[in-house]
């Protein structure tokens, strides 16, 4: 049954932001002289809050240390999309999102992003009038956590049961399971398959078209391999 709330992650679900995040880590790190964590070391924890991603590619920082690389962090990412222009969105999520919003779907994002990374994304493709919610580490603490998914739910008077949340890594699936919401698990982000059916996703989508025929009931177009 289609849902009456949809709940996205940002990075990794709808943008493909694995370049940027890896190279403003890397410069943010190589500026204080540290070493840089590897690709993989960085793409496991994308999903966290920032601070929280910091505790976990480099737990030895102090805490003075540690605002000094988000600070660095912030500037590199920052000139990067300058350079670059805004994340592009993965193939097939804008006509997801047209088709759920023109089918009255609300819909919200739940994110470790700042606030103003969030709508400077969505104000980049136009999409920001489509959304109901927005919940990012500003408003809550990070995911796995359920806040953002709690305010989202309260926000726009949803139900649990009649909400999904739709992810790439175990965190939003286990911040879904937290918040009693059903969890979707999309493959071309930053955690496999595998490891979001473990985490509790009650589907995971190969591309585009298969959430959308998820998440409409569509269940003759539905990819049952996932």
């Amino acid at each position: 049954m289609k849902p009456r709330l949809a709940i996205f992650d940002c990075d990794g679900t709808l943008a493909d932001s694995e370049a940027s995040i890896v190279d403003a880590v890397a410069a943010a790190f190589g500026e204080h002289g540290l070493a840089r964590p590897g690709r993989e070391q960085i793409v496991a924890q994308i999903g966290l809050s920032i601070d929280e991603f910091l505790a976990a590619v480099a737990p030895d920082l102090s805490a003075s240390r540690a605002r000094e690389v988000l600070g660095s962090y912030r500037g590199h990412f920052t000139r990067l999309r300058e350079e670059r222009g805004a994340d592009p969105l993965f193939d097939g999520m804008r006509d997801l999102l047209d088709a759920l919003h023109s089918d009255g779907v609300l819909l919200g994002v739940a994110t470790g992003k700042s606030r103003r990374g969030l709508l400077r994304f969505l104000q980049a493709h136009e999409l920001l009038d489509h959304f109901a919610t927005l919940q990012s580490a500003d408003d809550a603490p990070s995911k796995p956590h359920p806040g953002m998914i709690v305010r989202a739910l309260e926000e726009t008077g949803s139900s649990a049961d009649e909400s999904v949340m739709i992810g790439d890594t175990s965190f939003d699936i286990e911040a879904a399971r937290n918040a009693g919401v059903t969890g979707i698990g999309v493959d071309w982000g930053h955690h496999s398959a595998s490891t979001l059916r473990r985490a509790g996703a009650s589907f995971v989508a190969r591309d585009a078209p298969s959430l959308r025929a998820h998440l409409f009931g569509n269940a003759a177009n539905d990819h049952r391999n996932m």
